[in-house]
C-alpha cells in the first residue's frame, strides 16, 4: 500500500557498505571478472549482497505478490491502514505474523555457481 512507502537513505545520501564475504579472493578471476549485467542493476561481481525473503499470515503467500518490493507491500499488501493501525497497537502482534529469512550471497562470475531458480 501507498502509506509503507519509504526511503532508507534520504536523496543524495550515500547508503553505508555492510559486511563482505571472507572467501574473496583477488586472485581468482570469478571474482573480479566483470560480468554484464541484463536484469540487475548496480551490482558487481565479487560483491557481497544480503537478500530478504518476507512473509506473513496477511500477506500473499505463496503468489507472486509476496515477493514485491518494498518489502510492505508483499507482507501487508492485504491490509488497510485501519487494519495495520487495529493490530499496529500490540508489536508483538506483526511479530507474531510476519517473519523475514535473509540469505547472503558473493556474486561471482562461473558457471560451476549457476542456479536458474533460487525462489524454490
Amino acid at each position: 500500500p501507498e502509506w509503507a512507502n519509504r526511503d532508507l537513505a534520504a536523496a543524495g545520501e550515500k547508503v553505508r557498505g555492510g559486511f563482505h564475504c571472507h572467501h574473496y579472493d583477488e586472485k581468482e578471476e570469478k571474482f573480479t571478472k566483470p560480468y554484464d549485467w541484463k536484469y540487475c542493476t548496480n551490482m558487481e561481481v565479487g560483491e557481497t549482497y544480503e537478500v530478504h525473503w518476507p512473509h506473513s499470515s496477511v500477506g500473499d503467500c505463496g503468489t507472486v505478490n509476496q515477493y514485491q518490493t518494498p518489502f510492505y507491500d508483499g507482507v501487508f499488501c492485504n491490509l488497510s491502514m485501519e487494519q495495520f493501525a487495529a493490530i499496529a497497537v500490540d508489536a508483538q502482534n506483526i511479530a507474531s505474523n510476519v517473519g523475514v529469512h535473509g540469505q547472503v550471497f558473493t556474486v561471482v562470475n562461473d558457471e560451476q555457481y549457476f542456479y536458474p531458480d533460487m525462489m524454490r
